[in-house]
């Protein structure tokens, strides 16, 4: 299987890196200094599940030089996929299957607008991994997991071949729910919450999910995700809320939030996808969100200052 990943952070050089040292045929997208050490060196990648090195690997900056791929695994930051779309149509053909694994619920739709939405599945992943240096990831905790599907629910051929494929990496778990909508809100609900809330307090994980008064804006942020999709006729398991509590209380206490992680460092991040999307969608559905647009609020003086 032909596989392409566009963009080669901590969750496309984890992926990729799994599926490529599984004997899959790779191409990783990437640029700068970590495309050059990663045509040099290799993709080093650091896992307290066991460290691998994908050497040589086929890495490139131009999607046209890597041809038409069999998949495109897309694993930029949210609010990149749109341009990101536009880059990769030259690895997209007629049979290509396009996979976001972003945080958020947008991508599907951002991706179909320019590929074509018969080319698109939806997607997500849960890990916690990140460039670490030039041509090197390293994974630091939360169990590898990637998800996806058709999104109305068939279990076509294709997702059961990118299925398979996954299923022969090491250090990956790979799921096809019979509701991806269901499964990408869900992952949603997680990833807002955990990222406004630890990057308005600048804490990590462990001390959120323990200090009282944090632990309910916790909560709270969860109840509303959960009301706004089912507004929007996403159909979510009762009891998510407190299922996500009890995912939270399990991590490790250092985990922080790619989002919260970029705010901090002055870069640009997915608080427009997280929890600015979360406060649009409410408005759209009648719902009102007030911790969402608390966060929202509070943090957005910090992006657009990381966005000039």
């Amino acid at each position: 299987m032909k596989i392409a990943v566009f963009g080669t952070g901590g969750v496309g050089g984890y992926f990729g890196g799994r599926l490529a040292q599984a004997g899959e045929d790779v191409t990783f997208i990437a640029r700068g200094e970590h495309l050059r050490a990663m045509q040099r060196d290799g993709l080093r990648v650091e896992s307290v599940l066991g460290d691998f090195t994908v050497r040589p690997a086929q890495a490139a900056a131009d999607p046209a030089e890597v041809g038409v791929a069999d998949v495109v695994l897309v694993a930029v930051k949210a609010w990149q996929v749109p341009e990101a779309a536009r880059q990769m149509q030259p690895m997209v053909g007629a049979e290509t299957l396009v996979v976001p694994l972003e945080n958020g619920v947008g991508a599907p739709a951002q991706l179909a607008d320019v590929l074509g939405a018969e080319r698109v599945v939806g997607g997500l992943c849960q890990i916690s991994a990140f460039i670490a240096g030039p041509g090197l990831v390293r994974h630091v905790g939360i169990p590898p997991l990637v998800v996806f599907g058709e999104l109305d629910g068939r279990v076509t051929p294709r997702v059961v071949a990118l299925k398979r494929a996954f299923e022969r990496c090491q250090g990956v778990t790979v799921e096809v729910p019979a509701d991806i909508r269901a499964a990408m809100w869900r992952k949603f609900m997680f990833i807002a919450a955990i990222s406004g809330v630890g990057a308005v307090t600048r804490q990590p994980i462990g001390i959120t999910r323990r200090v009282p008064e944090t632990r309910r804006m916790l909560i709270r942020a969860l109840e509303e995700i959960a009301l706004v999709a089912a507004a929007r006729g996403v159909n979510l398991a009762a009891g998510i809320v407190q299922e996500i509590m009890v995912f939270i209380d399990s991590l490790p206490s250092d985990v922080t939030a790619s989002m919260q992680r970029d705010l901090m460092d002055g870069r640009p991040s997915e608080l427009e996808a997280q929890n600015g999307a979360v406060v649009r969608m409410g408005r759209e559905a009648g719902v009102e969100t007030p911790t969402h647009e608390f966060l929202y609020a509070s943090l957005l003086p910090m992006e657009l200052q990381a966005r000039g």
